[in-house]
């Protein structure tokens, strides 16, 4: 692709197509939430994107092929949105954004819980996880290791732990 942006930096190059707010959220939301249609991200964004702006992102990272469209054949209207190899290869990024993100910020443990296994599994955990994401959204082989089932697994584990202290913690107080 040639170089359309302010200069030819990489960094910045990437910047002007993921550095926005929302465009890397809808492609996490996608990557590990599963969430393949307009209804199911706005329903199911933990940030409350508006309905325009998810609109637009999804308009921009599908002209930028960072996600692909296809129609659902179920609804006419409807679109069903997949990773492309691009987005497939920002796991590490998003990995690394999540460690940094548990060391530096201070996010909820059941929302933290993924980006702490992906840290620990490192590249082998993240080639596992875009052999995966390949299955998913491009047709590959399906690999024998479902990380996305054990990162479900990790995180619904995390909030059960909160709703039970919750719980508990309600049932001690008057």
């Amino acid at each position: 692709m040639p170089q359309t942006g302010r200069s030819g930096c990489p960094i910045n190059l990437t910047l002007e197509q993921l550095g926005d707010r929302w465009s890397l959220i809808v492609i996490r939301d996608v990557m590990f939430g599963n969430r393949r249609s307009y209804g199911e991200l706005l329903a199911r964004n933990d940030e409350g994107i508006a309905s325009n702006i998810l609109a637009d992102r999804l308009k921009r990272l599908v002209a930028s092929g960072l996600l692909s469209r296809r129609r659902d054949p179920d609804h006419r209207q409807k679109g069903i949105y997949s990773l492309t190899e691009a987005s497939i290869q920002l796991v590490p990024l998003l990995a690394h954004m999540g460690a940094w993100g548990c060391r530096h910020a201070r996010p909820t443990r059941a929302l933290s819980v993924r980006a702490e296994l992906l840290e620990k599994g490192g590249q082998p955990l993240w080639n596992a996880f875009m052999a995966e994401l390949r299955h998913l959204h491009l047709g590959a082989p399906r690999p024998a290791r479902s990380v996305s089932a054990e990162l479900r697994a990790a995180y619904e584990k995390a909030r059960a732990r909160r709703r039970t202290g919750s719980a508990l913690a309600g049932a001690r107080d008057p």
